[in-house]
């Protein structure tokens, strides 16, 4: 006898990539962005390959064939509960953050030295 099951899962309908980050919208019309760098295989696909993306199981994942990568909607929704790159990849990205903030406060804040004459 077939079972039908109601799912509640949020499904991807489009998916883009710039140079620095993955967009999925999904059909409840939110839309998740995060760092292409926490998929190093999509990260080094050319522009191309990006684009050629196909659904997986009505849009439960996104599967790319030409660099063998695929992804759940469900990993880019809770990625601390599917992914052990995604806490290396954000940890490197606030340490990139604290530098880049640390460096224009530290440039900003430099001064000349201060020469002391005795007459």
């Amino acid at each position: 006898m077939p079972v039908s099951v109601e799912t509640s899962e949020a499904l991807a309908v489009d998916v883009s990539c710039s140079d620095d980050a993955l967009t999925v919208v999904l059909d409840d019309g939110r839309s998740v962005s995060v760092p292409l760098e926490w998929f190093p295989r999509l990260a080094a696909a050319t522009p191309r390959q990006r684009k050629q993306w196909e659904p997986i199981g009505g849009g439960i994942g996104i599967h790319w064939d030409a660099i063998d990568e695929d992804i759940s909607v469900a990993s880019l929704l809770q990625p601390e509960r599917f992914m052990r790159i995604a806490e290396g990849a954000l940890e490197s990205t606030r340490a990139r953050t604290r530098r880049r903030l640390t460096s224009r406060k530290s440039t900003r804040t430099r001064r000349a030295p201060r020469r002391l004459t005795i007459d």
